[in-house]
Formats: C-alpha cells, sequence, structure tokens
C-alpha cells in the first residue's frame, strides 16, 4: 500500500508539460492518493489527468473565484481535500532599481496574494471535510532564504508567503492540519531549461552544492510525500531540498565569471 493512499490531493501549478507540479502528481498518485491537477492550461491538464487516472480543473492562481472554485472542484470530484500543494510561480528576474509598480503587483499577486487566497479556500475544503486535517505544501525557493542578483520580487514574496505558511501552521494546527514550505535551490525543471546554455553558470552553482549536483523535481516530490503523510511530525518549517545549498549560498557574479574562465582555460 502507498504512503498516500486513500488521500485527496490538490496540486496547483501542474499545466506545463514535465513541470515540477506534474513531478509530484505523478509521484503522489504512484503512492496511492486521488489526484486533481489544475492550471491555466486545459489541454495540457486534460492530457495529464488522462495519463495518472485523476481529475483536474482550470485556475488562475490570481483570480479569486477561480480559486474558490478550485476547492469547490476538488470536493464534488473527490469528495473532499486532505492535501493541498501550490507549485505556481514565475521566475522573473531584474535588477532593482528597474522593477516597476506593475511588475512588482504582478509578483505579488501571483506569489503572494494568489497563495494566500488558495490557501484560505483550501482551509476551508480540508476542515468541510469532515477528516482528521489535512496537509498544505508550498513549493518556496532557497532564494527565499539567501541572495542572488536581480531576483528581489521573487525573493521577497517567496519569503512572504512562507511566513503566511508558519501563520497558518500556527492558528490551525489544533483542527489538525500541518503547513510547510519546501524550497528547492536550482533545479532541472522545464522553466530552467536553458540554463545549461549560459556558460559557467551549472559548473558554478554546482561548486556551491556540498552534495555535489544541483536538484530535480524528483528529489522535491519526495519531500512532498513526506510532508503529506501521516508520518510527518512537522509544522511550520520550510524544508530545504536542495543539497545543502544553503550553507554556502548563491554563486555570485564573480564566481561565475571565474568558473567561465576555468571553462575556457580547460578547453
Amino acid at each position: 500500500m502507498g504512503r498516500l493512499e486513500g488521500k485527496k490531493a490538490v496540486i496547483l501549478g501542474a499545466a506545463g508539460e514535465g513541470n515540477m507540479g506534474q513531478v509530484i502528481a505523478k509521484r503522489f498518485c504512484d503512492e496511492g492518493a486521488d489526484i486533481l491537477v489544475a492550471g491555466r492550461k486545459e489541454e495540457e491538464l486534460q492530457r495529464f489527468a488522462g495519463e495518472l487516472g485523476g481529475h483536474y480543473a482550470l485556475c488562475d492562481l490570481t483570480v479569486e473565484a477561480d480559486v474558490n472554485g478550485l476547492a469547490d472542484t476538488a470536493t464534488d470530484k473527490m469528495g473532499g481535500v486532505d492535501i493541498a500543494i501550490n507549485a505556481t510561480g514565475l521566475g522573473f528576474l531584474k535588477p532593482f532599481l528597474e522593477n516597476t509598480r506593475e511588475e512588482l503587483e504582478m509578483m505579488s499577486a501571483l506569489q503572494l496574494v494568489g497563495p494566500f487566497q488558495f490557501y484560505q479556500a483550501m482551509i476551508k475544503a480540508i476542515t468541510n471535510s469532515g477528516g482528521e486535517g489535512g496537509s498544505l505544501i508550498q513549493i518556496s525557493s532557497a532564494t527565499a532564504t539567501i541572495m542572488l542578483n536581480d531576483h528581489a520580487a521573487y525573493m521577497g514574496t517567496k519569503a512572504a508567503t512562507d511566513h503566511i505558511i508558519r501563520c497558518i501552521a500556527h492558528e490551525f494546527g489544533e483542527r489538525g492540519i500541518r503547513a510547510n514550505s519546501i524550497s528547492p535551490g536550482l533545479t532541472r525543471t522545464p522553466m530552467t531549461a536553458g540554463v545549461d546554455q549560459v556558460p559557467g553558470l551549472v559548473e558554478s552553482f554546482e561548486a556551491r552544492y556540498p552534495l555535489g549536483r544541483i536538484g530535480t523535481s524528483e528529489d522535491i516530490a519526495a519531500a512532498a510525500v513526506f510532508l503529506a503523510s501521516d508520518e510527518c511530525y512537522m509544522t511550520g518549517e520550510n524544508l530545504q531540498v536542495n543539497g545543502g545549498l544553503c550553507l554556502r549560498g548563491n554563486p555570485t557574479r564573480k564566481d561565475q565569471e571565474l568558473m567561465m574562465g576555468a571553462i575556457a582555460a580547460a578547453s
């Protein structure tokens, strides 16, 4: 029997082929969970849900009616919610002084206000299910803890949502609801597909990882299984699933330039 047998899980941010949300959903399905995947691309969601034998729903995280509708759809299709995961995000990079108000509002809508309302809706769905609590999981980032150039809007909104998760853990633990974050570092996903084309970038990151490699979506899915399972006696925490990157910090521009020079000298 799988570790999530009988659990009902909503994974938002699973509309991109092979993305982290889909890898998590596939692992959850393998562990016995009933799955509902959500996002903004109906054709891909329908294909992927059919592959898993699960359910899907369209949901734009920045639209409150969509988020509330997602909770209703999950209840209608699965009979309730035990696990809810927000795996959405936008890898927005821009120098600090060049960020516009419109861009800051866009990032806040996607990575702070949207997740806040998503968890409000999922908490209501969990408590209305009549079960014994549930698990909320926020896919955050190592950069919410350590520094990286040109990432301020991304980092700030991710860090803010990590604190929202702590607030949820504090307030709803007595109802059996756990809330935790997972912080990947540089991870091979469709969103980071271009990193291999940047000379020296992967090598400069690998030099900062005590475990010697950048992460995979499978690493994150494995951690999510633990947080979602009844084995987990943890709440309000941020799991740094990034090979020890936070022990050393992200590479600087100088690190990358030095690595590029070393690669050029060796070739």
